[in-house]
């Protein structure tokens, strides 16, 4: 299953028009829409019940949903604006939900991080009004995927400047779709 976490915002969002791009060369996939669903950063009531589920090894909890769907994926592509020089909070929030230890990740006996995803890799992607700095967004994405939830190659697709004066957006981001065309036919296949 191909999981296509949607974190872009606006309705006409130019990052989604990116990943859409990109999705269209995978195939079929499962969208989770954040700006669509009730996630709320946890608290301390929500994160005593998930650690009491944990401990009690009821994973088929509804507090684990995401968890396990995010797990269970054979591919994941995030989609997430670049904006105040990060990503949006929803992504964060999304995140910090997922980090369900018995499902996407345990700790060995030294507590080193085991990661228990399937998916082998990830694909961000994000568009920038201005100049594009990963250390903030895709370098955060990249260390936790490969460091704690055992998802080993990543690959970052952006487009940059496409709110600077005199620049042309549209070009920009047709240039950035086009670009991925030719990741594709340079590999045969994306994946």
């Amino acid at each position: 299953m191909i999981l296509y976490i949607n974190a872009c915002i606006r309705t006409e969002s130019r990052t989604n028009r990116l990943a859409k791009a990109l999705l269209d060369k995978l195939g079929a996939y499962e969208e989770v829409r954040l700006t669509d669903m009730e996630i709320q950063p946890l608290n301390e009531e929500r994160l005593d019940y998930r650690a009491a589920q944990i401990e009690k090894q009821n994973y088929n909890d509804r507090i684990f949903k995401l968890s396990k769907q995010f797990a269970q994926a054979d591919l994941i592509i995030i989609s997430a604006p670049y904006w105040d020089g990060q990503f949006p909070a929803i992504l964060k929030t999304y995140i910090e939900n997922i980090y369900s230890i018995g499902i996407v990740t345990k700790y060995d006996e030294y507590g080193k991080p085991q990661g228990l995803c399937k998916a082998k890799k990830l694909y961000y992607v994000t568009t920038a009004g201005g100049r594009y700095n990963p250390r903030f967004s895709f370098d955060y994405i990249d260390y936790l995927v490969k460091n704690m939830f055992g998802i080993q190659e990543t690959e970052l697709i952006y487009a940059e400047y496409l709110d600077i004066e005199d620049n042309d957006a549209k070009k920009i981001l047709s240039q950035a779709i086009s670009d991925i065309d030719e990741r594709f036919r340079d590999r045969g296949s994306i994946l």
